[in-house]
């Protein structure tokens, strides 16, 4: 088998394990709401403790790049993919962790419904999870209009965040809601926020890795 085939091979492996991580990721991501939906502090006690084996993939995928930019001696367009690869990991990565600090967030509150504190917090979890499966899909098919449309979709998630915002601080005024349960509602929803930027970031290294170019700034 020629080097080439066996680094195009290499490649592959390297996008099949972001997905996979992703993959894991965004699982994580829906159990975490199904448990709260179900009132299951049991699995929302253990998606809080399920974040190592995020952080050991990512670990893994870090180790995967290095050896293939060390050993491999790879042409520009295969340093782009590489490098975007270290970078998207480390996004993934801290959507895992904002779930896991949903998870906390939730048990403080003691399980109580979201729509109490804002109607617009459901579609905002519907929002932000559907910008995460997209912006990977599009950086493993290398699907530069889609990242761009991830891009765009940000927008939303951030109009939504401030009338969750707006509705929480009307709650405070009014002094119908506990100001601690409202003080983490809006946590909840500032990390929802988060993942969406994460997924921004992610769709932003699709367009590097096909362009050379983030944020209209050229890198490689």
């Amino acid at each position: 088998m020629s080097p080439r085939i066996t680094f195009d091979n290499e490649l592959r492996l390297l996008k099949q394990n972001v997905a996979d991580m992703a993959q894991k990721v965004e699982s994580n991501y829906d159990s975490l709401f199904d448990a709260f939906y179900n009132k299951s502090e049991e699995d929302i006690a253990r998606i809080r403790n399920i974040d190592k084996d995020i952080n050991k993939r990512q670990r893994e995928i870090e180790s995967q790049c290095l050896f293939l930019i060390t050993k491999q001696q790879p042409v520009i367009g295969d340093l782009r993919v590489v490098t975007a690869s270290l970078k998207v990991v480390t996004d993934i990565e801290r959507v895992g962790d904002h779930v896991a600090d949903m998870a906390d967030l939730m048990l403080r509150i003691g399980m109580k419904d979201l729509e109490q504190y804002s109607v617009h917090l459901t579609p905002m979890i519907c929002a932000a999870k559907e910008m995460v499966r997209t912006a990977v899909e599009a950086f493993v098919n290398r699907d530069k209009e889609a990242a761009k449309d991830v891009i765009k979709e940000d927008d939303v998630v951030d109009d939504l965040f401030n009338k969750v915002k707006y509705d929480i601080i009307d709650s405070l005024k009014r002094e119908v809601k506990d100001a601690d349960e409202c003080v983490d509602v809006l946590m909840v929803a500032k990390y929802l926020e988060k993942i969406g930027d994460h997924a921004v970031n992610i769709g932003e290294w699709e367009i590097f890795q096909e362009t050379g170019s983030i944020s209209d700034m050229r890198l490689l």
